[in-house]
Order: C-alpha cells, then structure tokens, then sequence
C-alpha cells in the first residue's frame, strides 16, 4: 500500500470509504465504475494513486492525486464533479521554479465550499531541493501552484520539505501541516511547519513549538491536520526524544493561534520503548477531536491506540483492542487517509488491518459510542474470499450520523485477485461488504488500486474515485455515483 505520510512514492494502496446517508435504513445503491478522463497525453494513474477526494456539497467534489504523461512524467491530477457530472480533468500547474521532468506530487486535498478548494503536496527545484506547494481553486479556476514561504530558519540547499495535509472549514480559509530541514550544526534537524489561509491569503509557514527539552534531532513528523471551525484546527503525528524513543504528537490552533505541540499519555501497558504515532484525525467542533495511530505494547508488538480532546483538553490515549482472533502481536496498521470519522462529539469510527493468529491479514472496524471506544470487529469478506492479505484491510471510514458509517476496504478473492470492498453500518451494524463493480468487468484492482475516497451527503448522494488494473502494469481511475 502506499503510505504518502511516511514515504512519498512507496508501493500501493487500496481502497477507500463513503459515508452512509443520514438515518440510513438500507445501502447506497452504487452505479458501475466508469474510466476517469486524463488530461490530453496522459497514459495512466501513477502506481493507482488516485487517494483524495473533498466534496462540500452532494455532486460537487474534487479527487486528487497522480498520473503520469506521455514522456513519463509524473504529474498531478485534479478532477471536478459539478453538479454530479465529473468535468475534463485538470493537470496542477507546477510552481514556477519546479523542474517538471522530476513530477509532482500531491498529498492531500479540502475544499472550503463549491468551488474553493486547495490542493497540496511536493515538488523539486533545479537544485533538486525538495520543495513545498500550494495550489489554489478560486470561484472554479484553478490557480498555478506556489512555493510554500517555509520558516526563516529553513535549511536553503539540500532542503527536504512537504505539506502533508491541509483541512479547509469555509472558502479561503484553511490550515496546512508539514515538515522542512532545519538549517543547524552539526546536521539538519526535521521541524514540522503550519501554514494558514485568512481570507483568501496565505501566511508565511510558522515552526511548530515542540515539548521542552528536547535535545538533538527531534524527526518530526507531522501527518495530518482537521479543523473543528476555522482557526480551531489540531495536527497530529510523531516526534523522537533524546533517548530515541518516538512519541506521540498533537498540536492545536486556538483562534487562529498555534500552541506549542504536546504529546499524549500512552496506555499503561505501552513499552520503554513506545514507538507512539498518531496519524489520523477528525474534529466535530472546534476542540473536540479523535485521532488514531499505533504504539508498542509491552510483550504484545504493535496495537493501535486512540485518543481524544474534549472541549479543547486531551485526554490519555486508550488502546484499540482488536478482535478475538488477533495474534498476540497483531502487527496493527493504520493507513493514514481518511481511516476515522466522528459523526458527532463521542460518536465516531475507525478501522485498519491486523494479522490474525493463523498468519493471515484481517481488516477491523470499532466505534465510539456515546464516549465508549468499543472492542473491534472482524470485516466480514464475501464469500471465497481468502483473507485481506497485506495489501487490503480497512482504508477509510466515514460516517453521516452516529451509527451509520461506511468503509472502504481491499481483499483477495479466491482466484488471487485484489478486489474492492464497501461495507456499510446501519444502526451500529456493521455488515457484510460487497465488491465494487469495475470498468468493463475489469478482473481486479492489483496491488496499487481500489476505492481511494469516497464521500456521500445526508440526502444519500455518493461519489467516489478510485483506480484499477487495466493492464499489467497499467492502471486507470475510475469514478463512480450513488444517486
């Protein structure tokens, strides 16, 4: 799967999620998949990268992510659905001191309302820096891409950068996250940064505080970022102390205000060395969040945790206990899209994958009820399906009120074949999931591909965009409705 979190380009991801509509009584019912236009030249979507997706109203969304041209080049991707229609695609439009020959890439998308959008990512200069960007949607235009004015104290050669997510609550405003070197002696240090769109206008990228004490270089890594109101926003991630032991990150914006970051209280089983990361969040309003990650248990391997802010305090972080048949190291991974959904304040759901004890991967949904962070539940596969496997599990989660959600998930079928998977909860059940219909009865979604976003309104609109397999090595987008 690809993890665009903690490595740029790495290898393949599936699958994504859609939310149930409000007080839901049955599934959407999804339309087949049809093939997603490229921009003229375009041979197919980069490695099935085809991960985000924003819609601020039922028909109206953009999707983003990669493909690649007719010279080879990876570029970024945007695709609008007006008025449920999805429209010719746009290719973002580099900074001006990109070199286009080593591509684009984008890793995160939020609109504001219809038609005002931002999309962020990554690019290189032509001293070969890795840089940051910003694209723009302005009253439906797309704008060029701009270099991100990163802190005064950034590293200028051999720079390493990038915004990781950006979270947008009303047209032009929104709140981005990311990380940059650090210009020290003897070597760079790995800082994270925020950025903020007033009206309309971008502020110059501020560092973010860390936790006092922190001596040598910290590694941080911020991942993800939602805002609760604009200007009332928390990121979350990772960040590594002098002893070398990884932590927990979370940092918050108050009226518009970064405080200094801060790290959780881990579960009181977690080991010396906790290897703690957050890397998913959701926020109802502003100070009431929930976010996700992993953490060494003491003798129990990798578990995932949860934590949440209430009225603006964090509270210790809880484990997420999986299902019955887990292994005594349950290997659990969380895959850093849009993995949690909060309904309302304490009602929320989540889901990853873990190894079971006969050795095979398994996908898992849990919730919040009422405050109440229940015990996971084993995704139910369809019939012949042989297990998750390490490329599948559960990707994405949205809910559209408390106890109707959707997820997203990825499988191998009983010929070998990656396949997507969308399971719904209706009346805080979860059910049985049912394969995506492809393009021309395509035979699977490979390594790389699946149902990346999705997003459905109260009404029960739906639209969602995805990738799949169209040759060996080939794959094209798709986009699907649920009217």
């Amino acid at each position: 799967m690809k993890f665009p979190r903690t490595a740029l380009l790495v290898a393949s991801l599936v699958t994504l999620v859609f939310a149930a509509p409000a007080n839901a009584s049955s599934d959407p019912a999804w339309q087949s998949a049809r093939v997603a236009a490229l921009p003229a030249g375009g041979t197919g979507v980069y490695g099935g990268y085809l991960p985000f997706l924003s819609c601020p109203a039922a028909g109206d969304c953009v999707a983003s992510g990669n493909y690649v041209d007719s010279s080879g080049i990876d570029r970024g991707l945007l695709l609008n659905q007006i008025n449920g229609v999805w429209r010719s695609p746009t290719p973002v439009t580099p900074p001006a001191n990109a070199v286009v020959k080593d591509g684009l890439t984008v890793l995160g998308v939020s609109c504001g309302s219809v038609a005002h959008c931002s999309v962020v990512g990554t690019y290189y200069d032509a001293a070969l820096n890795q840089l940051s960007f910003i694209a723009d949607e302005v009253a439906g235009r797309w704008l060029a891409a701009r270099e991100v004015s990163l802190p005064a104290n950034s590293l200028k050669s051999n720079q390493v950068s990038a915004v990781h997510s950006v979270s947008c609550r009303s047209a032009g405003n929104c709140s981005a996250v990311g990380t940059y070197d650090v210009n020290a002696s003897p070597t760079s240090l790995t800082e994270g940064f925020v950025e903020d769109e007033i009206a309309g206008k971008w502020l110059t990228a501020r560092e973010v505080r860390l936790p006092a004490g922190i001596s040598g270089n910290p590694y941080v890594s911020l991942d993800q970022v939602a805002c609760g109101s604009p200007g009332n926003c928390s990121a979350v991630g990772s960040y590594i102390d002098t002893n070398n032991v990884t932590h927990t990150l979370v940092v918050d914006e108050v009226s518009r205000t970064w405080k200094t970051a801060q790290s959780t209280f881990l579960p009181g089983d977690t080991s010396p060395f906790a290897g703690a990361t957050l890397s998913e969040v959701a926020c109802v309003s502003a100070g009431n969040c929930s976010a996700v990650g992993t953490y060494n248990a003491s003798g129990a391997g990798v578990e995932g945790l949860v934590a949440n802010e209430t009225r603006g305090a964090w509270g210790r972080a809880s484990e997420l206990r999986m299902p019955a048949s887990a292994a005594a190291n349950p290997q659990v991974l969380l895959f850093g899209f849009q993995g949690i959904s909060c309904a309302s304040v304490g009602n929320c759901a989540t889901g990853g994958q873990y190894l079971d004890r006969s050795g095979k991967y398994q996908g898992f949904l849990v919730n919040e009820v009422h405050g109440a962070w229940r015990g996971s539940s084993e995704l139910i596969l369809p019939d012949g399906a042989l297990q998750t496997s390490h490329n599948g599990g559960v990707v994405s989660v949205s809910c559209s009120t408390a106890g109707n959600c959707s997820a997203g998930a990825a499988y191998l079928d009983a010929a070998g074949n990656y396949q997507a998977l969308i399971v719904n909860e209706v009346g805080n059940v979860w059910r049985a999931g049912a394969k995506l219909t492809l393009p021309a009865n395509a035979a699977s979604v490979g390594v790389g591909g699946g149902v990346y976003a999705l997003a459905c309104q109260r009404g029960g609109a739906c639209s969602a965009v995805g990738s799949y397999l169209r040759g060996a090595t080939t794959y094209s987008g798709f986009t699907v409705n649920a009217p």
